[in-house]
């Protein structure tokens, strides 16, 4: 409506004034026709000779005398002060007549030695009367019209802002299982696809946390069960030496377990939720890849493991302590799910300051569904649920939280041999 409005004062504002000097021109024109006129014809009654051309010319006339006293039978009223200026000799222009402003033109006309005032208007038209109301009709109509529209259309655009607006207050509320229709293409479309994605994204994550209560009250309780269990048991008297023993070797590993699990879940809230800062140093990564495998020799001789190790001499920037981690986080889960006899294969590039390093087995490998999940904390794999298996959980999780605060990338495909494939890649500086 405001628009309408604006666009009307708009445009007759703009042409008002060159459509009335256009009129003002035509008009001064055929008032100095009809006084060349009647100065060049026989004509002795000035009066009759201008009631004549009165509404001949498409135009209206009135003459005034000396004492400013209109003379011709026309409805043409004009103000004395613009009289009095016309017979002083004067031509007036800016003269408008009636509701309408019609603008009105001047011209002095002498005739046997008496002044007079010639004015000249357009005449009054009826059809361009009906037709300026309907100009009028039809700006009534398109503002009803255009008003009918802006509201169907604002409903249109609003209606899914208003269903946004809800589907927000029950995300805050709690419940993720929202779909917003998408079958628009436009932005609404998009953003309500977006709204999905993140409802979607937030359902993982709200029972992600519940899994990872429980998930951290069983890896509490199952040790703090075994403790309690086998601290009473050692408090019989009739116990041999080697039950006691066996005993406290089992408290032993359970209060292991309860500290390797408070100090990862230590470790991953620091990476996560603090301002940590590397300790970079500058050292050789082939020689700290071989230094992991060495270290984790029992285990992999264990199980009588073969290692592929292609290393290039590397020299890179970073955290040595944290970068170690990595490594042995990803080459001891390698061997946890790499079968007796199995083989396990480490490889070492530096290519455009970009430094690769990708671990593979020939395990049971991971689900390509499960691949974008592994990284969460807690997340073990349905394959890898083997009470056998030691595990909480949160070393990936650590590994991904490490590998980031060196910008660089991990991510996990199958191998050739229907294992697992790790590609780390950080910058070289």
């Amino acid at each position: 409506m405001v628009s309408l409005f604006v666009a009307y004062l708009g445009t007759t504002y703009l042409y008002k004034d060159s459509i009335h000097k256009e009129i003002r021109r035509i008009l001064l024109t055929n008032a100095e026709k009809v006084v060349e006129l009647y100065q060049t014809s026989n004509s002795n009654d000035v009066v009759q000779f201008t009631q004549t051309f009165t509404g001949t010319i498409g135009s209206r006339l009135q003459l005034y005398n000396q004492e400013a006293v209109p003379l011709l039978e026309e409805d043409l009223k004009v103000e004395t002060k613009h009289v009095e200026t016309v017979l002083s000799g004067e031509v007036e222009e800016e003269i408008f007549e009636g509701e309408f402003q019609v603008p009105v033109v001047g011209i002095p006309l002498s005739d046997n030695g008496k002044s007079y005032a010639l004015f000249i208007s357009v005449e009054r038209n009826k059809v361009e009367e009906e037709t300026m109301n309907s100009i009028h009709l039809m700006y009534v109509f398109i503002l009803f019209l255009g008003s009918l529209l802006v509201i169907i259309g604002a409903r249109y655009v609003v209606n899914p802002l208003v269903r946004l607006t809800e589907a927000t207050r029950k995300m805050a509320q709690g419940n993720f299982k929202i779909e917003l229709p998408t079958k628009r293409k436009d932005e609404i479309g998009v953003l309500s696809a977006s709204f999905n994605e993140m409802a979607r994204e937030l359902g993982k994550l709200d029972q992600m946390r519940q899994e990872f209560v429980a998930n951290v009250s069983h890896e509490i309780q199952s040790p703090l069960t075994s403790i309690s269990g086998f601290s009473k048991a050692l408090q019989q008297k009739q116990l041999n030496e080697e039950t006691r023993n066996r005993y406290s070797k089992i408290i032993e590993q359970e209060s292991e377990r309860l500290s390797r699990l408070g100090r990862n879940l230590l470790h991953l809230s620091h990476l996560q939720h603090d301002q940590h800062k590397l300790n970079l140093a500058t050292y050789r990564l082939d020689e700290q890849l071989r230094s992991v495998v060495i270290g984790l020799e029992p285990q992999w001789s264990a199980k009588d493991i073969q290692f592929n190790i292609q290393l290039e001499p590397i020299t890179v920037q970073a955290d040595e302590d944290q970068l170690k981690q990595v490594w042995t986080n990803l080459i001891n889960n390698s061997i946890k799910f790499t079968p007796v006899q199995g083989n396990i294969v480490i490889e070492a590039t530096v290519n455009n300051n970009q430094i690769t390093v990708s671990i593979t087995d020939n395990g049971v490998g991971i689900p390509k569904e499960e691949r974008k999940d592994i990284f969460k904390p807690f997340h073990k794999v349905d394959k890898s649920r083997d009470s056998s298996i030691k595990g909480n959980g949160l070393g990936l999780s650590i590994v991904k939280q490490i590998i980031d605060l060196h910008h660089g990338h991990i991510e996990v495909s199958e191998s050739p041999r229907g294992g697992a494939k790790f590609i780390v890649t950080i910058p070289q500086i």
